[in-house]
């Protein structure tokens, strides 16, 4: 089977399955962030330890995965930990990795490393959760359309910046990073973001959400959301060249890792929701 083939395959099977669990939320939304988060956190440890690295894999898997579940408790009025509790896991985590590789066996860069990727994998995905229930998203309609808006514009610049870039690319953007990516894709990726923002605004936020953006909202998201895909992108380039791989891991059929698929969603998902935040009308 060729790796189109597989690409299309999953892709027939995973995006109805996404639309369904994002449509009904709440736990299993929950539960497909911190499987996810889980799967990203596991393939982040081991880039990270083919850079040289030694994040504690254990800690950084657990609490990546419980933070969209920490997300969904918390939307149900359950009690949680309060933010400056979360400044109490630095210290345990430095115990840990003093306990079990002392002074030589570089506690600090361990722990730092664990920090981010509890962070970047499960951190990210879980602003996910929070635009699908957005304080101005009213229904499962709404909640959905905010939650796939970003995504979609993600999807829109990955594949403008490839295909601009397979035309007309010259120079390169950061070759010593990701060869194959060029100043006319990065542009193109943003242009074809901006665009993708007024479409998905005017003919389905605003109908069907009763959720809009006004003109100088929908360039500002456009630009912002074409450029930190792209740097989402390249952070995970970054990552995979430090380990020497190609790709996270060869979870999803034809599609390498869950951080190949996510990288710039990671990225996407919480700018894309602080702008939402700050630029959304409601009832235009």
């Amino acid at each position: 089977m060729s790796e189109l083939t597989k690409r299309i395959l999953f892709a027939v099977v995973a995006i109805p399955v996404l639309v369904g669990i994002v449509w009904v939320g709440d736990a299993p939304l929950a539960a497909l962030l911190a499987i996810a988060s889980a799967l990203a956190a596991w393939e982040y440890g081991r880039l990270a330890q083919g850079a040289g690295a030694q994040p504690l894999m254990g800690w950084l898997i657990a609490l990546a995965a419980s933070l969209p579940l920490v997300a969904h408790a918390a939307r149900l009025g359950y009690a949680v930990p309060p933010l400056p509790a979360v400044a109490l896991v630095v210290p345990v985590l430095l115990s840990v990795a003093l306990w079990r590789r002392g002074v030589t066996g570089h506690p600090i860069e361990s722990v730092a490393t664990t920090v981010f990727g509890i962070w970047y994998a499960g951190g990210m995905l879980t602003f996910a959760y929070a635009l699908r229930y957005h304080r101005f998203a009213i229904g499962a309609l709404a909640g959905s359309l905010l939650l796939f808006l970003p995504m979609v514009l993600t999807w829109i610049t990955d594949s403008g910046a490839f295909f601009v870039g397979k035309a007309f690319g010259i120079r390169k953007l950061m070759p010593s990073v990701s060869p194959g990516k060029t100043w006319a894709g990065a542009i193109g990726g943003l242009v074809l973001s901006v665009i993708g923002t007024w479409a998905y605004v005017t003919f389905l936020l605003q109908p069907y959400a009763r959720l809009g953006l006004t003109l100088t909202g929908i360039i500002i998201l456009g630009v912002v959301i074409g450029v930190v895909a792209q740097i989402g992108d390249l952070v995970e380039s970054l990552l995979k060249r430090q380990a020497g791989v190609k790709d996270s891991s060869t979870l999803i059929p034809g599609h390498g890792g869950v951080l190949d698929r996510t990288d710039s969603l990671l990225f996407t998902l919480p700018v894309g929701y602080v702008l939402l935040e700050a630029l959304l009308k409601v009832g235009r």
